[in-house]
């Protein structure tokens, strides 16, 4: 039997009309920016939202996606990233201070400087708060395990996928303001499988998790190879091959990448 095709795409961070293009050259929408990509498999990683123009907009074409997808005998999924914390944090917390002993802290004060738009916000319905929230942070497709941050921070929610997706969505029904506060932080931290020890760094998550690779988002694969975004034509392999970055950094005027998966097991 024949195994669909797996993409993922990295941050779109509120450009819609770029992720259409790039969805269309991948044949996975048509002119209409409709599902045209059949019995494919489309995963995004999370940051629709903040830095660009229409970041809800870009959760409304996933959700419309996701639904003809499923229509069509395929599938669109979608993690959450730091930023869909933010902005369901700025949502729900608004201005109210974090308790902290580092000074003070709020949402509204992160949202602002992390390049949060109004927009969003007054766009933002209780539907679209409610799909993000059941959203997961991990995925493990075929042998690959897919996340937002490359982090091991998920590591300190559970020892298993299913275990730390059902932790941070516990906290997202919640209103415990410093277990919200926690999500955003430990998923805006980054480059664990950089460097000399980033091999073992990604091992070590693997065998936890599960998985022969890590697949990630949120650090811009200009910023790992010292180039501009422009000169960025393909996701970014590291760790020894046990990291891949697909981040190509659309908001700084890098390309909207869709990246084929290698297949899983039949």
């Amino acid at each position: 039997m024949k195994t669909a095709t797996t993409y993922v795409v990295g941050d779109v961070h509120g450009h819609r009309a770029e992720l259409l293009d790039a969805l269309r050259r991948a044949g996975l929408a048509d002119d209409d920016g409709s599902w045209s990509g059949g019995a494919a498999h489309l995963w995004f990683l999370g940051d629709f939202v903040d830095r660009g123009p229409d970041g809800v907009g870009v959760i409304d074409l996933v959700m419309r996606l996701a639904e003809q997808a499923a229509a069509a005998g395929g599938q669109v999924e979608t993690l959450l990233g730091n930023h869909e914390i933010l902005l369901l944090g700025m949502h729900r917390f608004g201005d109210t201070e974090v308790p902290s002993d580092f000074g003070p802290r709020s949402f509204a004060r992160s949202w602002e400087m992390n390049g949060g738009l109004a927009s969003d916000q007054e766009a933002l319905t209780d539907e679209h708060v409610a799909w993000l929230i059941d959203r997961p942070v991990l995925a493990l497709v075929g042998d690959q395990l897919l996340m937002h941050s490359d982090t091991l921070e998920y590591l300190t929610w559970g020892e298993d996928i299913d275990s730390v997706n059902d932790a941070v969505r516990a906290v997202l029904h919640g209103d415990d303001l410093a277990e919200w506060w926690e999500v955003w932080r430990r998923m805006t931290t980054r480059y664990a499988f950089r460097g000399p020890h980033g091999e073992a760094a990604a091992d070590d998550l693997l065998t936890t998790l599960g998985g022969s690779r890590v697949v990630h988002g949120h650090s811009v694969i200009a910023d790992q190879l010292g180039v501009l975004p422009g000169q960025v034509e393909g996701p970014y392999e590291y760790a020894g091959g046990k990291a891949l970055g697909v981040d190509a950094g659309l908001f700084v005027g890098g390309p909207c990448l869709v990246v084929t998966l290698p297949p899983g097991p039949d």
